[in-house]
């Protein structure tokens, strides 16, 4: 054995991981139960938040956004300018600012969706969608 290398003990590594393993569940199930009543709130299934692929769906149609930008979600750095989109329009959608959507709903997620979720924030709409009429177009 190399005197250089750090000798790692077994015991150790599998309880930190364990640990690691643990405390990765929580966040996990804290974040399906935050995501699960905002899709709720908005009149969406909230079963739709543990549905991989789908939940992202979901989540642009709580905006108002159309449901090809998911592809745009696919496209490395693309997907990034996207999610800032749509968090800015998901928390005007429950009446929030746009300074909420970027640092509570994008940068600050877990926190964020969990004000939208147990707070006091109603589901008023698509934002996105606001200010056109059903045919898509513009009012004057």
């Amino acid at each position: 054995m190399d005197p250089t290398t750090p000798e790692i003990d077994p015991a150790a590594a599998a309880a930190v991981s364990g640990v690691f393993l643990v405390i990765s569940l929580i966040f996990a199930v804290i974040g399906i139960i935050i995501m699960w009543k905002v899709n709720t709130k908005a009149g969406q299934p909230g079963w739709a938040a543990i549905i991989p692929i789908y939940n992202i769906y979901v989540w642009l149609k709580i905006a108002g956004r159309p449901g090809w930008w998911l592809i745009l979600m696919l496209i490395p750095f693309v997907n990034i300018a996207v999610a800032v989109i749509v968090s800015i329009d998901i928390a005007k959608s429950f009446g929030k600012d746009a300074v909420f959507g970027v640092v509570g709903l994008w940068l600050f997620s877990l926190i964020g969706y969990a004000i939208l979720a147990f707070g006091n924030a109603q589901y008023r709409g698509p934002a996105a969608l606001a200010g056109t009429n059903p045919q898509g177009a513009y009012y004057a």
